[in-house]
């Protein structure tokens, strides 16, 4: 007879396997549609216009076809080294005939080789699920990284550097296949010679000896090849410094390059960046040494690789991928902070600067730079978990409440999503606020901004309103018009306070309330999601920007329609973005989290009246219709929905049921005040008493005794409360303040004395107020 124990658990096991099996299916998928987007990308351009550096090598005039030096002075000179042209020029004819065919799809399995390898060298121990979603996660970050894409629009070969690196580092392999490996790789990409040093360090000596003995095979055979072009390469260009363009520009992640760039000229900026290259090779080769030395040798690749990045005379975007590999790194004992660095490595090296940080020039210097400054972090300062480390396998839970105080019945969707209840990494919210908002700028830029279509739906929405009786834009937006003190408030008011009072309560419920941070935040982001497909299906012209209406743009000034952009307003953002109004739906959320803080009066009258306020202004500066702002108070009800559906009522409500209470040090058997009768005991003592008996030695709360010699007895404010399921001694609910839990505490402690106090009798007998009977 089968077990039943064993077959519950096969029937919990096979649907969590099979759901594994189809995540990892999906992520397959998507590695293949980014891999035919990002072929389509290159072959669906001219054959001229592919692979713009390799056309310019192997082209009519191509250095390396037509017999020409390899380092002209002209703009087809080679960057490659030496031995990189030697091996480069047997493919010429065939690149040429392929039409780059054959060399992007080369490329492209270059790519799948070098995420199967990188998935290979992870730490272990891994298990089954890690090492299923290896290989395709790091498949998909290596595709969409801006090196890998830069690779494929200019055809280089910077991946194979890379790739041999890593296989070099593989498992099981000896000391003269390592060697030659890195060997060959350093001859391609001189500055990969540095992982001949951390051989060296790491205690692989013979392979050290082995890479440097076949980088300088091959460098000696090139030379031999070509002696004036390695003459040129080696002693004129310094190891290829100057080649492929200004040394001085954003591409070029290097020492040299930032200090060209913070404007350190002549002999000064060549010995700082000596000493500075120095240091950073020695901390950053000690540090990769010591993850070596611990079995982490892919984060001792990529701190290696980081080194080289930085130290190099130029390090151009295809030659930047060791920063991705750093993302391998575990950063943090706390759970919640063990996404940061993976997060933000990963973002450095997929997106722009612009989507990093905003356009200020004090601001902009660290996006011009983040790729060097991710790979001196990664070098030199980031503190990486070592595996002797018990956190490195097990970071600290954070506390969270009950999946199951969240909600009943079929909702929430995602009942077993925890909410936790403490605050999110900071940095990781910033970068997450900033990158989101650079999506939502893109996308409402990208939306359909047709100047007939909007201006149809601008007619649409006005007969709606004249059906209404509602029409009353226009007289309103001349009225603001002519009175000049109201026109310069509403002004202000709308460039002012529609990102200053969200991100201010933003700010205070992160500090002072983080449950309510990660509710309020969670419907702000559905709303503008929502609001964002509002924008594509519905272009509207806002009445501003309707034609022979006579309204009045008083915050921008007048547009000219007749001209195909009507204005420089139109290069900031869409015009045609209106429908619906965040204005009015940011307000709405801010009135709603300022009731939710707060039960204050002033406060929540002041939160009302803001969207209210707040319609007023987008009517009146003609930049909204009314319609508008009905459609913003849509998208915000819709965000706080679509949360509530999600994920349930927030933690505060749910009770912290996730946090164990500690345990009452007056308490009985059960764990409950013996006075009291709260706890297990206490209830099972109040269920055999009955409804409305009174447990022993406890007061009544219609009437109050006189102790000898004292007047009536004022009940503490720990016996007004209503009882609840929390009263510990020292347990802090989630949603009260800090100070309100510290009065709470104190009065607990009160009244616990007050019970405790001997109370004098007739007789002098020393008796406990809880055991005296109080007379009516």
């Amino acid at each position: 007879m089968a077990n039943p124990e064993r077959n519950g658990l096969r029937a919990v096991a096979e649907p969590a396997a099979s759901r594994t099996v189809l995540a990892v299916g999906a992520l397959w998928l998507v590695v293949a549609l980014l891999a035919a987007r990002q072929a389509a990308a290159v072959l669906r351009l001219p054959p001229r216009r592919r692979l713009a550096d390799l056309e310019t090598w192997i082209g009519e005039n191509g250095v390396l076809r037509a017999g020409q030096p390899l380092y002209g002075d002209g703009p087809g000179a080679f960057t490659g080294t030496p031995f990189a042209g030697l091996v480069l020029k047997p493919f010429t004819r065939a690149a040429e005939q392929a039409l780059g065919v054959g060399w992007t799809f080369g490329t492209l399995l270059l790519v799948v080789a070098t995420g199967l390898v990188t998935a290979r060298l992870l730490p272990g121990p891994l298990s089954r699920r890690a090492a299923l979603f290896a290989a395709p996660v790091a498949l998909v970050l290596l595709v969409v990284s801006v090196p890998v894409r830069n690779t494929f629009t200019l055809g280089q070969t910077s991946v194979l550097p890379v790739l041999l690196v890593l296989t070099a580092f593989l498992p099981r392999r000896s000391a003269r296949v390592s060697g030659a490996l890195i060997g060959t790789a350093a001859a391609l990409q001189p500055a990969v010679l540095l992982f001949a040093v951390l051989l060296w360090a790491a205690g692989r000596r013979r392979a050290a000896a082995t890479a440097a003995g076949t980088f300088a095979a091959c460098s000696a055979l090139a030379w031999a090849a070509s002696p004036d072009d390695s003459w040129t390469y080696w002693l004129r260009h310094a190891a290829g410094a100057g080649l492929g363009g200004p040394p001085d520009s954003a591409a070029n992640q290097s020492l040299h390059g930032l200090l060209l760039r913070l404007g350190v000229q002549g002999p000064l900026e060549i010995a700082l960046f000596l000493v500075l290259a120095a240091a950073v090779a020695v901390a950053g080769l000690r540090r990769a040494a010591r993850y070596a030395a611990d079995g982490q040798w892919l984060l001792a690749v990529a701190l290696a690789g980081c080194v080289a990045v930085a130290v190099s005379p130029t390090a151009w975007q295809h030659q930047q991928l060791w920063i991705l590999l750093a993302a391998v790194g575990r950063v943090g004992r706390r759970r919640a902070d063990r996404l940061v660095w993976p997060a933000v490595v990963v973002l450095v090296m997929t997106l722009h600067r612009d989507a990093l940080v905003p356009k200020i020039e004090w601001i902009g210097l660290i996006g011009e730079n983040a790729p060097l400054l991710a790979a001196l972090a990664a070098a030199c300062a980031v503190p990486f978990l070592t595996r002797a480390e018990p956190e490195w396998l097990r970071p600290r839970p954070a506390p969270h409440a009950s999946p199951a105080a969240a909600g009943a019945g079929r909702l929430p969707l995602l009942r077993s999503w925890p909410q936790p209840l403490t605050r999110p990494n900071l940095l990781l919210e910033l970068l997450l606020i900033r990158v989101g908002y650079w999506a939502y700028s893109w996308v409402r830029g990208q939306a359909p901004d047709g100047r007939w279509l909007a201006e149809h739906h601008g007619w649409q929405i006005l007969e709606i309103e004249a059906a209404l009786r509602i029409d009353v834009e226009l007289w309103f937006n001349l009225l603001v018009a002519r009175t000049g003190w109201l026109e310069s408030a509403m002004n202000f008011s709308y460039s002012a306070f529609h990102f200053l009072v969200p991100l201010s309560l933003l700010g205070f419920m992160y500090l002072r309330r983080p449950v309510l941070y990660r509710w309020g935040r969670t419907s702000l982001a559905f709303a503008t999601l929502l609001a964002l497909i509002g924008f594509w299906m519905y272009p509207l012209a806002p009445p501003r920007l309707m034609p022979g209406l006579g309204f009045v743009d008083t915050a921008h000034g007048p547009q000219d329609l007749d001209h195909p952009d009507f204005g420089a307003l139109t290069g900031i953002s869409n015009q045609y973005a209106a429908m619906p109004s965040l204005h009015v739906g940011w307000s709405l959320w801010c009135a709603v989290v300022v009731w939710r803080l707060t039960p204050a009066l002033w406060p929540r009258v002041l939160g009302v009246l803001y969207p209210v306020l707040t319609t007023v202004v987008i009517v009146g500066t003609a930049n909204h219709y009314l319609l508008d702002a009905a459609g913003g108070v849509v998208v915000v009800a819709a965000g706080f929905g679509v949360r509530h559906l999600l994920i349930g009522r927030t933690a505060e409500k749910a009770g912290a049921a996730g946090i164990p209470e500690p345990p009452d040090p007056a308490g009985g058997a059960g764990g409950a005040d013996a006075v009291t009768g709260r706890g297990a005991d206490g209830e099972r003592a109040a269920a055999e008493r009955g409804p409305g008996r009174p447990r022993a030695g406890a007061r009544s709360r219609n009437s109050r005794g006189r102790r000898a010699g004292r007047g009536p007895e004022r009940p503490g404010r720990a016996e007004r409360r209503e009882p609840g399921p929390e009263r510990g001694p020292v347990a802090r609910r989630p949603g009260i303040g800090r100070r309100a839990a510290v009065r709470a505490r104190t009065d607990r402690a009160r009244s616990r004395s007050v019970r405790a106090r001997p109370a004098v009798g007739a007789e002098g007998t020393g008796r406990t107020a809880g055991a005296v009977r109080i007379s009516r």
